[in-house]
């Protein structure tokens, strides 16, 4: 069954702190809502916040707790939140990190264990992926579960399907030295040109310019890619387990074309989001999830 899920538009209903007012962290400055939403809840909820700050009563709101953990000679990075429940683990793409899950993780966590993972070559994990390969990374994932003593989760990853991928994209990706050079292959992560910005790009430089991500990524391209087609294709692989397994696409995705999703059997398309569907419309990735 193929679904569309449409975020509604949220828009700035109420205004909470004053310009230049300090503000604890936790405190809320202002309030975003969905069209429709009702004056009384609004005005309800921006009372509460008000008192909190008024009375200096902001709830403490905790960060990931951070670890490492050795797994085949290599340092991996990752970050936890949540103290009890089902655990998740969650798993970025190619050139992504841990931090990019960060409005998935946060919801998830009110019930359940929710760990973001640094893959070998990314994040502040050993910047060393061996020979790039699909068996490498996968044993990367099961190591860090068998570190942290994980014997069943709900593994949260991107996946690469069908016969179509937009191999300018990777190969701008991994070559990119400057500004100039990366930006405009970022456009393709995203449905809304605005969030490609100079910080976004400048981030992704400093990344780039670490000692032995070069040879991470291009490595990285042997496995992602075979030519200009796609060097992995999950399909065959799920074909060979018996799990239930929900996609979620973003409909305007520049990287994997969502038509590549046809025959899947529960794909969620998200109007409105690309590539990273998961920075770009979180709130979706988390209905799909807790579904």
């Amino acid at each position: 069954m193929i679904q569309r899920v449409t975020m509604p538009k949220c828009g700035l209903s109420r205004v909470i702190a004053g310009v230049g007012e300090e503000v604890p962290v936790g405190g809320t400055i202002a309030l975003l809502a969905p069209e429709g939403t009702a004056d009384a809840e609004l005005d309800e909820a921006a009372q509460q916040a008000r008192e909190e700050i008024d009375a200096g009563a902001v709830a403490d709101v905790p960060g990931p707790v951070t670890g490492t953990v050795e797994v085949d000679g290599r340092r991996l990075a990752y970050a936890t939140l949540g103290a009890e429940g089902d655990v998740v683990v969650l798993v970025h793409g190619y050139g992504g990190d841990k931090n990019s899950w960060l409005f998935v993780q946060e919801p998830l966590s009110q019930s359940r264990v929710v760990h973001a993972l640094d893959l070998p070559g990314h994040g502040e994990s050993t910047k060393d992926v061996g020979d790039g390969s699909l068996d490498t990374l996968a044993d990367a994932v099961i190591g860090f579960l068998d570190a942290l003593g994980i014997e069943r989760a709900h593994l949260v990853a991107p996946a690469g399907f069908g016969d179509a991928i937009n191999a300018e994209y990777l190969r701008g990706f991994a070559t990119a030295t400057s500004r100039r050079e990366l930006k405009p292959h970022l456009t393709a992560l995203f449905a809304a040109p605005g969030l490609v910005t100079r910080q976004l790009a400048d981030d992704l430089l400093k990344y780039k310019r670490l000692d032995g991500v070069d040879k991470v990524l291009t490595t990285l391209l042997g496995t992602l890619l075979d030519g200009d087609a796609p060097g992995i294709d999950a399909a065959p692989l799920l074909s060979t387990v018996d799990i239930p397994v929900r996609v979620v696409w973003g409909r305007a995705d520049a990287v994997l074309p969502p038509e590549n999703g046809a025959g899947l059997p529960d794909v969620r398309y998200v109007d409105d989001a690309g590539h990273l569907v998961h920075l770009e419309a979180p709130g979706a990735v988390v209905a799909a999830i807790t579904a």
